[in-house]
């Protein structure tokens, strides 16, 4: 079994979880998935299965869409409400205030990972340190954030929810925390799904109880999907017979002899096929003028 299955992760699972699950389910060893979700976020995580599981290195950045829910005048340790409360006001921000705020958030930003993250200092994972009451220096890392909007907010009970597009390596509860510095009260986040990644929806993805069904009637067909459905950003080439056989062995082709590929300046990574079979990922080296193989899937 190869391809891609998109499953709607559901709350308190991590994304190991959803492989273990997935692994009892399909009777597969060889499964991965796309990226991780925190245990209390839902929706969109696509599991790769046999050799798609050799794609989980070579994701393509994509953005991912999220709709997270905030409560004002609380802020947590780690900025979400599974947090321990560090401080609890009462606060009175209407609409308006926020949505003054959220351009400040928006394009290309800076963005101070939380210390409750997987992210390492000195080798350390920062939740670790965090759970033991360290707190240390965060160094800021470039996100874009593409689309920051409030989507509903009640002023009685100071709670929202908020539609963000943006770049991996963004955390959307660091987001919610910065806005409510912004408006002086604090912000945690109570709830967060994502509703899309690899270019995958919710309306792609089934919960892993529904997999399971449609696994013991037979109907994987349905819901898997061929590997190269997660390299669609990438342009295909398409290859003679004798071609796909030298680019199956490894070897590289003369970008001089391969119909239709536009020669560039930088290398760049193409879907490869031979006739209709995906065989894989190539990237071109200009200086060799050469269409090299960047991995095999078949």
């Amino acid at each position: 079994m190869n391809g891609v299955i998109v499953i709607n992760k559901q709350k308190d699972f991590t994304s190991f979880d959803v492989v273990a699950v997935a692994r009892g389910i399909l009777r597969e060893k060889k499964i991965g998935h796309s990226g991780t979700l925190d245990p209390m976020a839902t929706g969109v995580l696509p599991i790769l299965i046999g050799r798609a599981a050799k794609a989980q290195s070579l994701l393509p950045d994509t953005d991912k869409e999220y709709t997270a829910q905030f409560r004002l005048g609380m802020t947590t340790d780690t900025l979400d409400i599974t947090g321990t409360v560090l401080t609890e006001t009462e606060c009175h921000i209407a609409k308006n205030e926020i949505e003054e705020v959220l351009p400040r958030f928006r394009g290309d930003i800076m963005q101070i990972p939380p210390m409750y993250s997987a992210v390492q200092k000195d080798g350390v994972r920062l939740y670790d340190l965090a759970r033991q009451g360290i707190e240390v220096e965060r160094q800021a890392r470039p996100v874009c954030i593409d689309t920051l909007e409030l989507m509903d907010y009640d002023e009685t009970t100071q709670t929202g929810s908020l539609r963000i597009s943006c770049s991996k390596g963004t955390y959307i509860r660091v987001i919610c925390d910065d806005i409510g510095k912004a408006l002086g009260c604090g912000c945690v986040m109570t709830d967060l799904c994502r509703t899309k990644a690899c270019g995958f929806t919710l309306k792609d993805a089934v919960t892993l109880k529904q997999l399971e069904q449609i696994k013991n009637e037979g109907r994987l067909d349905d819901v898997i999907r061929p590997t190269d459905s997660i390299f669609t950003c990438f342009k295909p080439v398409y290859i003679s017979e004798k071609q796909a056989v030298r680019f199956s062995n490894g070897a590289a082709l003369d970008l001089a002899r391969v119909k239709k590929l536009a020669i560039t300046e930088n290398p760049t990574l193409y879907r490869v096929y031979g006739g209709q079979k995906f065989l894989g990922l190539g990237i071109t080296d200009p200086e060799k003028n050469e269409l090299m193989v960047k991995k095999l899937f078949f």
